[in-house]
């Protein structure tokens, strides 16, 4: 059930809001009790997103090196917390991630065009507003990451009444794309937040 669960966030669903355009030509979301809210009045454009100071790097205990097919970048993680399998349920993704004992998920989604990061957090957010139109940005920085600029997103949506929560990194550069997402349900997603930092941490450009 749980895992049944959790496949409705990498597919598509049916859901109750619709979008709309108004005069002005700004987008909206117009909900069944007659309510309605701008899509993107909660974004801000990559001059405005707040750089992280920290350093991010692998952790320690990261000692398997997963390396993309597409392009070339690698994850490294930890196998005793984290199983991983080519992506089956979702045609987008590359690799799938589960957590092995609790209800955490992954995903890499790789390829080969060089997207910059401001139009790749709009493709991060119709990506996630194609199943969930009512998605919002929590939380947004920029990370240096093993030296990588990465862009960091938390959004948080609803599916068929399902509040979950979309934890990632987003990086491009010449060879390719990569969107590396964790995602759970909203009221777990603070307990497993350094378990998403430590797998996400393990993203690196590998050397050719």
């Amino acid at each position: 059930m749980v895992v049944a669960l959790f496949l409705l966030f990498v597919t598509h669903g049916m859901y109750a809001q619709q979008k709309a355009v108004t005069e002005t030509g700004e987008e909206v979301l117009l909900y069944d009790d007659g309510t309605w809210e701008y899509i993107n009045e909660n974004t801000l454009p990559l001059s405005e997103i707040p750089i992280n100071p920290t350093t991010f790097s692998k952790d320690d205990e990261s000692s398997f090196l997963l390396k993309s097919s597409k392009i070339d970048m690698g994850f490294w993680l930890n196998p005793k917390v984290w199983s991983f399998k080519k992506a089956s349920g979702n045609e987008d993704a590359e690799y799938e991630f589960q957590l092995k004992d609790g209800d955490l998920y992954g995903m890499i989604i790789s390829e080969l065009i060089e997207i910059p990061l401001e139009t790749l957090k709009t493709v991060a957010l119709n990506n996630a507003r194609s199943v969930a139109p009512d998605v919002k940005v929590i939380k947004e920085e920029i990370r240096m990451v093993n030296g990588l600029k990465v862009l960091h997103l938390q959004m948080n949506g609803t599916i068929q009444g399902i509040k979950f929560s979309y934890y990632g990194y987003y990086y491009s550069n010449a060879d390719g794309t990569v969107q590396f997402i964790t995602y759970t349900a909203q009221n777990l997603i603070e307990s497993y937040e350094s378990k998403c930092e430590n797998l996400l941490n393990g993203m690196v450009e590998l050397k050719k």
